[in-house]
């Protein structure tokens, strides 16, 4: 029926009663688990800026995925540490607090029922005294003995 040799298109660009494909969304193409489409819409609803490349919220969500799993994974190893299979807030705390740079990027950030890092000042701990540091304990074999004369 058709005069001219184009072929009809339908909906999405595919060959009129054709299969539609299966979507695939920004997160899989991207090989990330956080969604990247979401990112990129607080992104654009945020008003940051008047206009966001495609690559801006995949390197967000890639640097986001990152920094939950280095977090995830600390934690997970600070609760097998307390013999513990469920992580708790303590435990990211001591996560963070333990490990360098994220205790830099995290330095103002308060954890809701994390607590502190156990830590005992030095100064408050007790004294040892210089007599019993230099002396040594004398033994009841040696206590016995009565001294030689020449």
């Amino acid at each position: 029926m058709e005069t001219s040799g184009k072929v009809k298109k339908g909906a999405a660009g595919r060959k009129a009663g054709g299969p539609k494909k299966k979507s695939v969304s920004k997160s899989v193409k991207a090989g990330l688990q956080f969604p990247v489409g979401r990112i990129g819409r607080h992104i654009k609803n945020g008003r940051y800026a008047k206009r966001v490349g495609s690559g801006a919220p995949i390197y967000l969500a890639a640097v986001l995925e990152y920094l939950a799993a280095e977090v995830l994974e600390l934690a997970g190893n600070a609760a097998r540490d307390n013999k513990k299979k469920r992580i708790i807030p303590r435990h990211v705390l001591l996560a963070v607090r333990n490990d360098e740079e994220l205790g830099k990027l995290l330095a103002g950030v308060t954890i809701a029922h994390g607590g502190v890092l156990p830590n005992i000042n030095p100064v408050l701990l007790p004294k040892k005294s210089l007599e019993t540091a230099t002396k040594e304990p004398k033994s009841p074999a040696k206590a016995a003995k009565s001294p030689k004369k020449a």
